[in-house]
């Protein structure tokens, strides 16, 4: 009786896979609900094309077909990466979400096989000498024609992104060594203000200098999405923006004083906010609940996200005028940069509380107007940069308020004007973009993780 029991629960397993097998099957057989002519239409690509020419593997192909070129950039991306990287690959990603929430077992393995990074930078970040070395310029293989507007590390791959006047939006890979460029991509008659990547790594948002319109680069499908104008937005330019942690929000920083907030999946208005004067940069908080702006005038307003209600202002400590805001990773602190290149930190309880709060530091290492500020993701430095002058940036040890004594190296000139600065997603490199088109390489020796 027992052995007939479990034959009937075997029949039943495996009548049941094959229920499931056979719906897999219907899922994969349906067709698709609009077949569009002009999609299947062959369109031809110049290949001679100066950014496209170095896709060419001989004479013979001065023209290929769009499909043909979308698979050679896979081929090109993918062997830079060494194959397809985790954050591309979907089936991967959506197995291991769908694992991750069956079994908090597999969890607590992970964790444990991660730890060994967590104990080696466990250990306090040490004031006074940064050790540290130069490497070869990130976008070595493809310098930019001209000021670097932005570089900017990708959040879960080991890439980095610059852009900049020359209308171009460059890959490389980061290894420190060679860093091979995956791809480039150009812009017709629209120099770069600022590119930022998505959170989930997928898209690249481009601002122009003098556009009312921006692009999304695609890089899962290697579209290049032109967003004409956003109705409600009556802007002359859309230049600076910033994307919240969460990846839910773009906020642009518009004329005048006003802040739209646009849905980052629609790319749509939801809400516009003004603060007194004009806005000159903002920030949201890592929790993506609030947003600091700095007005001109030297004074931060402080957001509600959900609401858009303005919850606080304070004006900063002898600011004349607003230039640069961050805040820490760890919502710890705010750092306020102003034209006379002083950089205020805060902590963040007392900015959301006093109308004029105290810094914990005033860092007074610039001589120029502050015009970049940035803090690394564990908050044991904040970079600081003008772009007024050469050399102008410094590193600052977080628990001591110290600045590091041996950055920037003067024995000979390399940062030049300051543009742009990042920290990779574990500290382990830092990259300083310039007016010269190179997007320079620090490797930070502390951190043992990219």
């Amino acid at each position: 009786q027992r052995n007939a029991t479990g034959r009937r629960s075997l029949q039943k397993e495996s009548s049941d896979s094959e229920v499931e097998n056979e719906a897999k099957g219907n899922c994969l057989s349906k067709k698709p609900a609009w077949v569009d002519e002009d999609d299947e239409a062959e369109e031809n690509v110049d290949m001679t094309h100066k950014y496209r020419k170095d896709f060419m593997k001989s004479d013979a192909e001065k023209v290929l077909t769009k499909k043909k070129l979308k698979r050679r950039l896979e081929e090109q991306f993918q062997r830079a990466m060494g194959g397809v990287p985790a954050w591309a690959d979907l089936e991967n990603r959506k197995k291991s979400k769908k694992t991750a929430s069956d079994s908090d077992s597999d969890e607590d393995d992970d964790l444990l096989r991660r730890t060994g990074n967590f104990i080696s930078n466990s250990e306090y970040l040490p004031r006074g000498i940064l050790k540290m070395s130069t490497c070869l310029p990130a976008n070595q293989e493809r310098f930019a024609d001209g000021k670097l507007a932005t570089v900017q590390f990708h959040p879960s791959a080991q890439v980095v992104m610059t852009a900049g006047h020359d209308r171009s939006v460059s890959l490389f890979q980061v290894d420190g060594v060679r860093n091979p460029r995956i791809q480039s991509i150009y812009l017709e008659s629209f120099p770069i203000y600022k590119a930022c990547f998505s959170v989930d790594g997928e898209q690249v948002i481009a601002t122009g200098t003098h556009h009312k319109m921006f692009f999304v680069y695609d890089m899962m499908s290697g579209s290049i999405i032109p967003i004409q104008k956003v109705r409600g937005v009556e802007e002359r330019f859309l230049r600076s923006f910033e994307i919240s942690p969460d990846g839910s929000f773009m906020l642009v920083t518009g004329t005048s004083g006003y802040l739209h907030l646009l849905s980052m999946k629609t790319k749509e208005l939801i809400s516009t906010m003004k603060v007194n004067g004009r806005c000159t940069a903002s920030a949201f908080t890592p929790d993506s609940s609030k947003i600091y702006s700095y007005s001109k005038e030297g004074e931060v307003f402080i957001w509600d996200v959900r609401s858009r209600k303005c919850l606080h202002k304070f004006e900063d400590e002898g600011s004349l005028e607003g230039k640069c805001i961050a805040i820490s990773k760890n919502n710890q602190y705010v750092a306020c940069g102003s034209a006379s290149g002083v950089v205020n930190l805060y902590t963040t309880d007392v900015c959301l509380k006093q109308n004029h709060p105290k810094p914990v530091k005033a860092i007074m290492n610039l001589v120029t107007s502050a015009t970049c500020v940035t803090f690394n993701p564990t908050t044991e430095i904040l970079a600081v940069a003008s772009r007024e002058t050469d050399e102008a940036v410094k590193l600052v040890h977080i628990p001591s308020y110290t600045v590091f004594s041996n950055f920037p190296v003067f024995r000979r000139k390399q940062i030049y004007l300051a543009q742009s600065m990042d920290f990779s997603p574990r500290s382990g490199f830092f990259s300083v973009a310039n007016n010269k088109g190179k997007a320079l390489l620090f490797r930070l020796k502390h951190y043992s993780d990219f």
